[in-house]
């Protein structure tokens, strides 16, 4: 084979080290293919980050508006001594779980979202590694789903109580209207979060096996070079 004069030196140091060539191939293959956004864990802690803000920051908002009705609906109403007593235990009981699973889930999004907002704030790859998102992951989804499950049960539960209380002494078959309408309402919002969250798992099943095929097609094709670059090498 003929060799350039100015590669002469290049070749034979190069050609005692085949080893060191070989691991260098790799390694620039390796870098090369795991900086692809959607092949890289950090790419996909990005992404757990935003998930988790993006929760975070609807909580707050969906629990500070609830919660604010019920405070004022409990401030607001005008009560009269012919309501009977359990009635008015019932409704005292559900505004006040009402009102402590809002302001629960809020707390945690106040003490949570700030420290996920610094770190997306930053745009070094290497930033996401200081969030808490995934140590916080439990608290995350338990503030969610305080929110927007037990949260909503609870404020529809409210509305139906709130209208007895309202309409007790003035006409019951109102206060029996508005029961009947949020019955089907509640049984809809109960069928759709249960199909929500299996199409949810679903997904997360479907995206972990589609991951673990990129993984391994990707070890594949990296063997495949390395193997490729060894015998390129030799073959010289």
């Amino acid at each position: 084979m003929n060799i350039p004069a100015g590669a002469e030196i290049l070749w034979t140091d190069s050609i005692g080290d085949r080893p060191n060539v070989v691991q260098e191939l790799v390694i620039q293959s390796l870098v090369k293919e795991m900086s692809k956004p959607e092949n890289t864990i950090t790419a996909l802690s990005w992404r757990r980050l935003h998930l988790s803000r993006a929760k975070l920051k609807a909580s707050s908002r969906t629990s500070a508006l609830l919660s604010g009705f019920a405070m004022v609906a409990m401030v607001e109403i005008q009560l009269s001594k012919s309501i009977p007593p359990q009635l008015l235990i019932a409704f005292s009981v559900c505004t006040t779980l009402l009102v402590s699973v809002h302001m629960l889930a809020l707390m945690i999004s106040t003490c949570i979202l700030p420290n996920l907002e610094a770190v997306a704030s930053v745009h070094g790859i290497a930033a996401v590694s200081e969030s808490p998102h995934e140590k916080m992951h439990l608290y995350i989804e338990t503030a969610w789903a305080f929110s927007t499950v037990f949260g909503i049960l609870l404020f529809m539960s409210e509305i139906a109580i709130l209208a007895w209380v309202i309409f007790y002494d003035y006409s019951r078959d109102a206060a029996l209207a508005a029961t009947i309408i949020l019955i089907p309402v509640a049984v809809v919002f109960i069928i759709f979060a249960v199909h929500f969250y299996r199409q949810l798992v679903t997904h997360k099943f479907e995206q972990s096996v589609m991951s673990v095929k990129e993984l391994e097609n990707m070890v594949n094709q990296l063997q495949t070079d390395s193997a490729d670059n060894s015998a390129a090498l030799l073959n010289v």
